[in-house]
């Protein structure tokens, strides 16, 4: 009897600068959601929903507390999940210096918690990326 043998799945990637200001977080979750709407079997409906809102909250964070320029990276395979949102800023402490604080905001991170998600911030070069890793 022969063994054949299946390729892993590639997962689906979705890589993309983002402008500033405002419209940045609309259009990082317009992207994230049409990417994940098009690989309905690489992640359930339920997971996609929260990967959307962690994309929103990740993406809302840079723009409001680092410098460009922005970028959002969104990688789903079977089980496995991460967002990669990239800035222009080697701060690591969230808050670029001599930049308001807006609103009362500040439960962004606490939200991609509780959705389940593990954090990771990472330099490279002059900025960073942030990053949420989703499994189930």
């Amino acid at each position: 009897m022969d063994a054949v043998l299946a390729p892993p799945r590639c997962p689906a990637t979705l890589h993309i600068p983002l402008p500033s200001g405002a419209r940045s977080a609309l259009q990082a979750r317009q992207a994230a959601a049409r990417m994940l709407a098009l690989e309905p079997a690489v992640c359930p409906r339920g997971v996609a929903e929260d990967l959307v809102l962690i994309v929103s909250e990740l993406v809302t964070n840079a723009v409001l507390h680092a410098k460009g320029p922005y970028a959002l990276t969104v990688s789903a395979g079977e089980g496995r999940a991460g967002v990669a949102v990239s800035d222009g800023s080697g701060d690591l402490s969230g808050r670029e210096s001599g930049m308001p604080r807006i609103g009362s905001g500040g439960r962004g991170l606490n939200i991609v918690r509780a959705l389940g998600a593990d954090l990771f911030i990472s330099r490279m070069g002059s900025g960073k990326h942030v990053i949420a890793v989703l499994t189930w």
